[in-house]
């Protein structure tokens, strides 16, 4: 396992220079930089401050120097400085990361609690009216998209049953104690939780169904039924872990789309995340903030994807040799 690690490692190091190289060379081709926006605001309309300034942001150098120059400063865990809240990027990733993480997680673990849960009562329960039930409900909640999801539940949930905020992260200027401020977060965490979850636990819920149904006919679950093992015992020691392997693939693979998607849902619901911060600093050309929550959010993947594959050989021994 120590050398599965430090292999995906070595590998997952000339990757991540790929995309900031790829990152880098995309936004540099993107017209208008951060003076153009602070010119067209008429914050600066000096043409020497605006010379100095460029030379000072470096934007007179050529591309490839700066890349460079990029590349250093990430190497010595320096991610630039953003201008547009005069503070280092790095601080301001950091102060927004908690927010997308609480709602990232909260997603994916309701999607694989209720995906898996579904697929396995769908695959037991195989052209019954429950599998047909599952399946549509799957189908619909696939084909909605989650923003349009969100703006129905907090018209139908907010507005109109005043069950839940209609946005934010937590309620502006109340003084709670840490147990009361946890719950007042999970309170305003439920709308964007599931209106993010539902997408991915209709994918799941589609796998996890065919993948039992494919690991049910195989020989040794005909074995162990042979040899009168209880049905229970079955499915979850025999059946359901061979068919969560789909499922921890595809988990791996999508965990970089629940980031982009979770932008578009703080959007919705007002969340303060890293979704909007990465929507402000590409508005307004700050290109320093935009790289560093694409590296960032690529590091993310890597390492998510290293903890996939560590938890296969968990699932299944047989990857080992």
């Amino acid at each position: 396992m120590i050398r599965l690690i430090v292999r995906r490692v070595l590998q997952g190091i000339p990757l991540l220079l790929g995309v900031i190289v790829i990152n880098f060379i995309l936004i540099k081709s993107v017209p208008g930089t951060l003076l153009d926006v602070m010119t067209a605001e008429q914050q600066v309309t000096d043409p020497a401050m605006i010379a100095k300034l460029r030379h000072l942001y470096g934007l007179d150098q050529s591309v490839l120097m700066q890349l460079l120059k990029y590349i250093g400063s990430v190497l010595r865990f320096d991610l630039g400085f953003s201008y547009r809240q005069n503070m280092p990027v790095l601080d301001v990733i950091l102060t927004h990361l908690p927010a997308t993480l609480i709602l990232m997680l909260a997603s994916i673990l309701l999607a694989v609690v209720v995906g898996v849960s579904a697929g396995v009562m769908s695959a037991l329960r195989v052209n019954t009216l429950w599998d047909t039930l599952i399946s549509a409900a799957a189908i619909l909640c696939f084909a909605a998209p989650s923003f349009w999801l969100g703006i129905m539940m907090i018209i139908f949930f907010s507005v109109k049953l005043g069950w839940f905020p209609v946005g934010g992260m937590e309620t502006i200027g109340a003084n709670l104690t840490l147990w009361n401020q946890t719950l007042d977060i999970f309170h305003h965490l439920v709308l964007p939780g599931v209106a993010l979850g539902l997408f991915y636990a209709a994918t799941y819920t589609r796998v996890m169904r065919a993948s039992m149904l494919e690991v049910g006919q195989m020989d040794f679950v005909r074995t162990a039924r042979a040899k009168g093992l209880g049905g229970v015992r079955i499915i979850i020691h025999h059946t359901l872990r061979n068919a969560l392997l789909p499922v921890v693939t595809l988990l791996g693979l999508q965990l970089g789309t629940v980031l982009g998607g979770s932008i578009v849902i703080e959007a919705v619901f007002s969340w303060p995340g890293i979704g909007q911060v990465l929507f402000d600093s590409v508005m307004s050309r700050n290109y320093p903030l935009t790289l560093g929550v694409l590296v960032l959010s690529s590091l993310l993947v890597i390492v998510i994807n290293i903890m996939v594959d560590v938890l296969y050989l968990r699932l299944d021994p047989r990857i080992r040799s």
